[in-house]
């Protein structure tokens, strides 16, 4: 097929429908009629010999041809958005401009504290906002351009998004110096006869957490719940409870709160953090400078914890 046989137009509406599947908000959001999203559908199936999406009651599901087609088509819009929307190069030393990064709790104590030292150093005028992932419709954001990167497990932000692997964690008992548990391997009775804070991380990543437990049978005793993590190193500090918490918060809370961590005694998977950013800015030199700078490393892969002797 040649590229003269493509409207991009229709390519445009394709994207779209791939990232909300309803054809009204797709007319919506590109200031076209329902009918004229629909002829525009018509016409891309008839040339690509696909039916490309299959109306359900949950909305246009992309078939498997239209999925292959999702990233490329997304990057290559992306990058004729850049082209055509090209400034002048980004310059950290001189600029005064405030980023969004959507992440959680932990996000913010795992990676402001370098971000931020890295900042200090190479941009002196540029400032960081972050935003909760869950408290916003994350994806239209994104594409408007008033969040910039998003970090965490975000397995929505597919048609439209790039990513890169950050890290990948697992999860440990984190608990309190002195504890009953300090010193000696957890085992599975000792972890389901214990107290334990429940993190209610409803829309993060974290929340599968909770879904393996209970698909494994395993039960906590849950004596406290709280929405978020920011609080559990105060908490646990003061008490006999223990808590299941990523290795990178308990790493970083385990000495400024005297707590200690270990190996978790139920076989929980493994989660990878990633960075997301929209395909229209891709190009971006500021974007492309703070991917970058959040990123300065590469890929990381966090340590084991070694378990502590049996006593």
């Amino acid at each position: 097929m040649d590229l003269r046989d493509i409207d991009l137009n229709l390519l445009v509406v394709f994207n779209e429908l791939l990232k909300c599947g309803r054809v009204h908000v797709v007319a919506d959001r590109l200031g076209l009629t329902q009918p004229a999203v629909s002829n525009a559908l018509a016409r891309l199936r008839r040339t690509l010999g696909d039916d490309l999406f299959v109306r359900t009651p949950g909305g246009m599901l992309p078939t498997p041809f239209a999925e292959g087609l999702a990233e490329p088509v997304a990057y290559a819009l992306g990058t004729l958005h850049g082209a055509l929307n090209q400034s002048t190069v980004f310059d950290p030393a001189k600029s005064r401009q405030t980023f969004t990064i959507a992440m959680t709790d932990i996000g913010e104590i795992h990676f402001l504290p370098d971000l931020m030292e890295r900042l200090a150093v190479s941009a002196p005028g540029v400032s960081i906002g972050t935003v909760r992932n869950q408290s916003i419709d994350l994806a239209s954001e994104m594409e408007a351009g008033n969040v910039h990167l998003a970090i965490g497990l975000l397995p929505h932000l597919q048609a439209g998004f790039f990513q890169r692997r950050l890290l990948t964690q697992r999860y440990v008992c984190l608990y309190r110096k002195g504890h009953a548990f300090d010193g000696r391997v957890i085992s599975q009775g000792d972890f389901g006869a214990a107290d334990h804070i429940g993190i209610v991380a409803a829309g993060t990543g974290h929340g599968i957490v909770d879904e393996m437990f209970d698909r494994l049978g395993v039960m906590r005793n849950i004596r406290l719940r709280v929405p978020h993590f920011v609080s559990v190193g105060h908490i646990l500090r003061g008490t006999d409870m223990i808590a299941t918490v990523p290795e990178v918060l308990a790493r970083r809370i385990s000495e400024p709160f005297a707590l200690a961590f270990q190996s978790h005694p139920v076989a929980l998977p493994e989660i990878s953090i990633g960075l997301y950013w929209h395909s229209k800015f891709h190009r971006d030199t500021g974007n492309q400078w703070l991917r970058d700078l959040v990123c300065r490393g590469g890929p990381i892969r966090l340590p084991g914890v070694s378990d502590p002797p049996t006593s």
